[in-house]
């Protein structure tokens, strides 16, 4: 008994005390920022056809839509080309922001509210990749994805030495930041243009907008530690928490897509991997369909490991070897489908979604690896490569991101 308390409580304490998966959060962070924003300079030229006004898709028919289901979208707001193009430049630049991990708490809900925007004006326009980035901007909200790998990770660790050296930091960027978006939502609330549909998008709007007013106002105001620590307690459940749901919903898409597969006579008889490959629409490489589908063994191999691989991978996260493996070989086949099948963003959404199980030591070589490749071009532009910095206390960062966090 005393043994099971003791665990309990440590798993308590591990839960409250520290935002976990810091690296698989930011690969989420920037697989997802990325997969949407190479997305949309594509389409660049496409826009107005796509979710704009020249679209098929008309605003009247959209608006009658939105009026059934209650989806959130802020271009049902107006019909004008000029708003059209604000909240398209608005998606574009969350999205590259976002990648930086520059101010990612407010711009993880700007990116939310781009990728919500736009598919929910052209909802047929979307595929499974899209589903999946649909959910996830949601769950990214909640997320503390800027605690490694990014601007804020920078600067929360710059503001930690400063504080160490005797230094007064004021931070002007983030409570002005607070301000102009909270007197947008202000007038658009006012307006009644977040009153329509469903409500949750809204209050979640206006909760993180609250919610950073008042972590501001204990972190400047609060005389002493326990109101910040009982602040950093609240924010690492709810990022705990999101991070196990981004977990269960990856687990979710693959096993219902395995069992959908079984149920299938060409998954049954080891020939479904073919047909898609002889579809004109999923061809844009014909010769290495061809060459890929020749060998009857391959396209039964294929087959059949898609499917265990997708009904056995959540049933394999509590061994690490496994996990790992099948992990290994989701990604590949998702790397082969953007090449072979010429569905390039459904593959990176989904890698996105799979880099959340990948393991800690990994992400950390491979961003040791990355960070000292960026050091060896700056040495050779600029001379010597800097001192690397000290790295910051464990929670510094997320203790004094402030207006980030």
């Amino acid at each position: 008994m005393n043994r099971f308390a003791l665990s309990l409580s440590a798993a308590i304490a591990r839960i409250t005390e520290s935002a976990l998966g810091p690296y698989q959060s930011a690969v989420v962070r920037i697989g997802f920022s990325a997969t949407w924003l190479l997305f949309l300079l594509r389409e660049l030229p496409h826009r107005r056809e796509l979710y704009g006004p020249d679209g098929p898709w008309s605003w009247d028919l959209a608006e009658q839509l939105i009026a059934g289901n209650g989806a959130f979208t802020a271009l049902i707001w107006s019909d004008g080309r000029i708003w059209f193009e604000n909240v398209y430049g608005l998606a574009v630049l969350s999205s590259v922001l976002l990648l930086l991990g520059w101010r990612t708490r407010t711009m993880s809900v700007l990116f939310m509210v781009g990728v919500l925007s736009l598919q929910n004006r052209s909802i047929f326009m979307g595929d499974g990749g899209d589903n999946v980035l649909h959910l996830m901007c949601v769950y990214l909200v909640f997320t503390r994805c800027g605690q490694v790998w990014s601007l804020d990770a920078r600067r929360a660790r710059r503001e930690h030495e400063a504080r160490a050296r005797g230094e007064r930091v004021v931070d002007r960027v983030g409570p002005a930041l607070w301000i102009v978006l909270g007197l947008m939502l202000i007038a658009v609330t006012g307006a009644g243009r977040l009153l329509e549909g469903d409500p949750f998008i809204p209050a979640l709007l206006w909760a993180v907008w609250l919610g950073l007013g008042v972590w501001w106002t204990v972190g400047r105001l609060a005389r002493t530690d326990q109101p910040r620590i009982l602040l950093d307690v609240i924010g690492n459940i709810v990022h705990n928490g999101a991070l196990l749901v981004i977990m269960a919903e990856a687990c979710l898409i693959y096993a219902t897509a395995g069992w959908y597969k079984i149920q299938g006579t060409r998954w049954q008889d080891g020939t479904a991997v073919y047909y898609p490959l002889h579809l004109d629409y999923f061809s844009p490489w014909p010769a290495l369909a061809d060459a890929l589908s020749s060998s009857a063994t391959m396209v039964l191999l294929v087959t059949y490991g898609t499917v265990v691989v997708q009904v056995a991978f959540p049933f394999t996260l509590f061994n690490r070897r496994v996990k790992n493996v099948l992990l290994a070989a989701m990604m590949t086949e998702h790397a082969v489908i953007a090449v072979v099948l010429g569905l390039p963003f459904f593959s990176l959404a989904m890698i996105a979604a799979d880099a959340v199980f990948l393991p800690t030591p990994f992400l950390r070589r491979v961003g040791g690896r990355v960070a000292r490749a960026c050091e060896r071009l700056t040495a050779g532009r600029d001379g010597p490569a800097p001192v690397p910095e000290p790295r910051a206390p464990e929670g510094a960062e997320e203790r004094h991101v402030g207006f980030t966090a």
